[in-house]
């Protein structure tokens, strides 16, 4: 298997598989294809695993596209302007991401729902208490509204970020919510009463464009009735 990643704002994902690989999305995330693949739509896991990442974001059916002949393509699009990340993940490496993050992945990778550990990260930390663990081995191919960038946190090292800028994170990096200090800042700083914490080691990344801030910018625009 191979991939390339075309495109800078609006991107795309062209996955080439040989004969028996495959690769899974969640439902309509195939935007076009090529070749002799067998599609097989189903629960992936069963109708709780379904379930479980229905509340992380994803469909609750996920399509497996197998390619029967030689370099079959297969192409995934993102649903919002941004970045497409393809990480290779060794087994049991896990990402922590946001809702909705996960695009498509090899057959090896699983997706579930992953719960914030801390009661003040769930409730103010901006993806509330849910979010998605992807586990290699594999491939898996992510979207994230806005530009990305990636830091490696030290052990011991602190980012503190406003919590809906927060794209993905390795799961050994510690994740906790603290208080904005003075009066003066929360009341007129526009970063509101809580920061997120995100402490070493590991890796972190970033998004430019939160999706919910696109979104609010752009319902501006939008007439109201009356």
């Amino acid at each position: 298997m191979r991939y390339e990643i075309h495109g800078d704002v609006l991107p795309s994902v062209d996955v080439w598989l040989d004969k028996g690989e495959s690769v899974y999305t969640e439902r309509g995330g195939m935007a076009w294809m090529k070749g002799d693949i067998d599609m097989n739509t189903n629960t992936r896991g069963g109708l709780l695993a379904g379930l479980g990442r229905a509340l992380a974001g994803e469909s609750l059916f996920m399509t497996t596209y197998t390619s029967k002949g030689d370099q079959a393509l297969v192409t995934f699009t993102p649903e919002a302007p941004g970045r497409i990340l393809g990480i290779e993940l060794a087994a049991g490496q896990s990402l922590i991401c946001q809702k909705d993050a996960f695009m498509a992945a090899q057959e090896g990778v699983k997706m579930e729902i992953a719960f914030s550990k801390r009661l003040g990260a769930g409730f103010f930390g901006g993806e509330g208490f849910i979010l998605q663990r992807i586990t290699g081995p594999g491939v898996v191919w992510l979207e994230i509204a806005g530009d990305v960038r990636e830091y490696d946190l030290a052990s011991g090292e602190v980012m503190r970020i406003d919590p809906g800028h927060i794209a993905m994170y390795d799961d050994g990096v510690d994740y906790s919510i603290e208080t904005v200090r003075g009066v003066k800042n929360v009341l007129f700083g526009g970063e509101g009463l809580f920061l997120a914490t995100l402490r070493g080691p590991g890796r972190i990344w970033l998004q430019t464009m939160p999706l919910n801030n696109l979104a609010a910018k752009i319902a501006q625009y939008i007439p109201s009735k009356g």
